[in-house]
């Protein structure tokens, strides 16, 4: 399937059928995300219940530490 992941063409296996799915990949897993899925914020606990469809736009905004 097509999607715009982080403003880029990007193709995913037919195995990512939610952004549980997504996330569990590299290079996502284990990080602490903000998902944003067709202009809208997804809570975490929505994750493994949100589908996703050929020409989503997903952005993941991961959180960097410092000061």
């Amino acid at each position: 399937m097509q999607v715009r992941l982080n403003g880029n063409e990007t193709r995913l296996n037919e195995g990512s059928l939610t952004l549980a799915d997504l996330l569990a990949q590299p290079p996502w897993r284990d990080r602490k995300l903000l998902v944003e899925l067709n202009g809208t914020v997804v809570r975490k606990e929505d994750y493994t219940v949100t589908p996703l469809s050929e020409g989503d736009r997903i952005e993941l905004v991961h959180f960097v530490g410092g000061g």
